[in-house]
């Protein structure tokens, strides 16, 4: 009975589970990174940003990166369901 019950979770029906997690899984690097990479062209283009400028930043950088992750969630839960080698 277990055994069906996790035959059924790792299925092509949960793909969309599957899909969510990684993208909850990637997110907090994703968006980590888009932001330092953000604040170090800030800082290149016109010197120092503000901590106002950073916390912008950093709010542009979760939406980009749950973007980012989602997309690449979908797609990689996709072909790794749809069983092609």
């Amino acid at each position: 009975m277990a055994e069906d019950s996790m035959a059924t979770l790792f299925s092509a029906e949960y793909s969309w589970v599957w899909a969510l997690a990684l993208t909850a899984a990637l997110w907090l690097p994703v968006r980590q990174m888009v932001w330092v990479l953000a604040v170090r062209r800030a800082q290149a283009k016109g010197g120092a940003a503000d901590e106002a400028e950073k916390l912008r930043l950093k709010r542009r950088a979760g939406f980009t990166a749950a973007l980012v992750c989602f997309v690449f969630s979908v797609f990689y839960t996709n072909y790794l369901f749809s069983g092609s080698p």
